[in-house]
């Protein structure tokens, strides 16, 4: 399992996450240790004249008044005093560096056979002095930080770390959404789907980015514009002389075989003027409507059958689609068409819903495609090996299929159907459609 997120947004979270604990936890480290030297210092100023005075009340004292006097004067300085005998005194030579120059002052403004002793269990801090001809061991409570002290601490830390990973993580978000939006934008334009500008603000790469890409997408439906003009055009240019040659023919041609040759060569041209017109609409502007799928089916198979077609149709209690019925039409004659073209008939039409999807399949007992020429074949302009089908086109019927799919969020396969042949599937959620 890999701890490193892959995401962008979850990368730049993670740093920001990082950095804000890592100087929050500084902050506090410095902050208790700041606090401990100034308690120290405090504790040394305080202490300092305490011992002056002591040293001097313990000088005066006289020899037959020293247990008294040890119990007095430590409770008038808070402190247990006991006499030096000589045998060593229990307790660790503190390492702490703030105890280390505490001792260091100590010898300096009480004399140099002061010393220090601590006892960590106790918490307390011995300090050997010299008083008159007499040497005397005074113990301190060490100070600690109050509990009170230590919660309001804790409690700003902790409510100053939310804040601050809040506000990374709400930073981080802003710094990816455009980042996002980009991303949903090219899957949109990938997919064929209607896509507006995206906002062209904030940071000033953000600002370039987004408005590279409105502007490809400018050129892009500019493109699609100029194609679209551009094949209606010639399409409107050959159907003109194409219907004056289909006059003629009618009139002045009696060679009833040439005639027929010509006539088939004009519907075969004529097929292909249509797969261009089909192929160079636009139908993302046309709004969906919920169509049952029969309604589309039902007279689409019913022209086939009046042309002498043998088409059968199979379909169960399907659900009414959002779709463009006119672009759905399209898809389906593309689908028997190639069906009837490269494998004959019977072509075999069923619709059936599979959970959340109704699927739509096509089918002819034909020479099949191979897999691997699938992808090639759904490319425009695109046909197959004609020695195995002995047909000619365009190229275009799977490429219109293909691109209508898309426009309603379905999947177009082209699979072998069992027992020979192939079988086309267009999957299409319930809920499609861009």
């Amino acid at each position: 399992m890999k701890l490193w997120p892959r995401s962008l947004f979850g990368r730049l979270a993670l740093l920001l996450l990082m950095v804000v604990a890592v100087s929050q936890g500084t902050a506090i480290l410095l902050y208790r240790q700041d606090r401990a030297a100034l308690v120290a210092r405090q504790f040394s100023d305080t202490k300092v004249l305490q011992l002056q005075a002591l040293r001097a009340a313990l000088a005066a004292t006289e020899l037959h008044e020293r247990s008294e006097t040890l119990t007095r004067l430590g409770k008038e300085y808070g402190a247990r005093i006991v006499s030096d005998d000589g045998g060593g005194f229990f307790g660790v030579t503190p390492q702490n560096p703030l105890l280390v120059d505490l001792g260091e002052r100590l010898r300096t403004d009480l004399g140099p056979e002061t010393e220090l002793r601590l006892q960590p269990r106790q918490q307390l801090l011995w300090i050997k002095m010299q008083a008159g001809d007499h040497a005397y061991w005074a113990g301190f409570h060490w100070p600690r930080p109050s509990d009170a002290a230590q919660s309001r601490a804790l409690e700003w830390s902790l409510i100053a770390l939310v804040v601050l990973l809040a506000s990374a993580y709400a930073f981080a978000r802003y710094l990816s959404r455009p980042l996002r939006q980009l991303n949903d934008a090219v899957a949109n334009v990938g997919a064929g789907k209607a896509q507006p500008p995206l906002p062209e603000k904030g940071p000033s790469e953000i600002v370039n980015l987004n408005h590279g890409f409105n502007q490809m997408l400018a050129s892009l439906r500019q493109a699609e514009q100029d194609r679209a003009l551009l094949l209606a055009g010639v399409s409107h240019d050959l159907r003109t002389p194409l219907a004056r040659l289909r006059l003629g023919l009618e009139v002045g041609t009696h060679d009833e075989q040439m005639r027929e040759g010509m006539a088939a060569d004009i519907e075969e041209m004529d097929k292909i003027i249509g797969q261009f017109l089909d192929f160079g609409r636009d139908d993302r502007d046309v709004a969906l409507e919920m169509r049952p799928l029969d309604e589309i089916v039902a007279p689409l198979l019913e022209r086939y059958r009046r042309a002498g077609n043998e088409v059968h149709y199979s379909g169960g209690d399907l659900p009414a689609l959002p779709m463009r019925a006119t672009a759905m039409s399209r898809l389906l004659s593309n689908l028997i068409d190639n069906a009837l073209r490269y494998g004959g008939t019977p072509v075999d039409v069923s619709a059936r819903s599979e959970g959340a999807s109704v699927v739509i399949e096509v089918g002819d007992r034909g020479p099949g495609i191979p897999p691997e020429q699938v992808d090639r074949l759904k490319r425009p302009f695109t046909r197959g090996d004609p020695a195995r089908s002995g047909a000619s086109g365009a190229g275009l019927g799977l490429a219109i299929v293909e691109r209508i799919a898309r426009l309603h969020g379905a999947r177009f396969d082209v699979l072998a159907r069992e027992g020979g042949g192939t079988l086309a599937r267009v999957t299409m959620p319930a809920g499609a459609g861009s």
